[in-house]
């Protein structure tokens, strides 16, 4: 995948890191799934499309709740751990491999429709009609992201700094606490019911943050073989340098709801 505002338009593909994507990045904490359930979404019943679902983590996490799942994603890797790990734990998941301008199933299907840590990489003015036509008169479209905090934290920090070092062209470090991005194409089509931001405090081994930041699209999804190798040999001393076998970083939650207007 190739876009123009994102890494100054270097290619990435996530499929590169799915089996890290697997292994480290189920890590959203409690707080954030009784968010989700507190605004009445993904439960009892409900018909729930994830888009971007990657490796499925968001609809295997909710799966005990009862609502019925369907996840899609662009990568045939990472939608092959998906199934995987869907199978694995004895969960009915239905996953197939589309972009978010792709996915077209008949008009009223959904109840809700997720996109979490995906929405920029969307084209909003095919994807807003496109997800308000599938959903049900008063269904929801939920916008979801966590990221870490690289001015609170110093590990993160310091992640950060390792990862510009071997590739410059990442555009995603410096974050901080702030709604998340919800694309004005989206308003022609939906109503802002509710917006949500919080802080956590993620729990880590070195193993699992190491692992964690491999799979994030400036390192495992981008960089060359050479440059892969450098930098994780040099966010591996730094970690064994700087932090504990087992520490917190500082994360934010944000999430926005929005009803479909029709």
């Amino acid at each position: 995948m190739v876009i123009e505002d994102i890494d100054k338009g270097k290619l990435f593909d996530w499929g590169r890191t799915s089996a890290d994507y697997a292994k480290y990045r189920d890590i959203y904490p409690r707080e954030f799934y009784d968010c989700i359930l507190e605004l009445g979404l993904c439960r009892d019943g409900q018909r729930v499309l994830d888009l971007g679902t990657g490796t499925g983590v968001l609809p295997r996490n909710m799966y005990s709740f009862g609502a019925k799942w369907t996840g899609t994603d662009l990568s045939e890797n990472q939608i092959r751990q998906a199934k995987l790990l869907a199978k694995e734990a004895g969960m009915d998941i239905d996953f197939f491999v589309a972009g978010a301008e792709e996915v077209d199933f008949p008009d009223s299907t959904f109840d809700v429709l997720t996109a979490c840590q995906c929405i920029w990489y969307f084209d909003h003015s095919v994807t807003a009609p496109r997800f308000a036509k599938m959903l049900k008169p008063g269904g929801r479209f939920l916008i979801l992201y966590m990221g870490w905090l690289p001015y609170e934290d110093a590990v993160a920090g310091k992640s950060e700094e390792i990862i510009l070092k071997h590739n410059p062209d990442w555009t995603s470090g410096g974050d901080t606490v702030h709604p998340v991005w919800v694309p004005e194409q989206y308003s022609d089509h939906f109503v802002l019911k509710t917006r949500r931001e919080f802080r956590v405090d993620i729990p880590f081994t070195r193993e699992g943050w190491h692992g964690r930041m491999r799979a994030c699209r400036g390192v495992g999804a981008s960089m060359s073989g050479e440059a892969l190798a450098a930098w994780d040999k040099e966010h591996m001393e730094m970690l064994e340098k700087s932090a504990p076998e087992s520490f917190p970083v500082k994360h934010y939650i944000s999430l926005a709801e929005l009803a479909v207007n029709k």
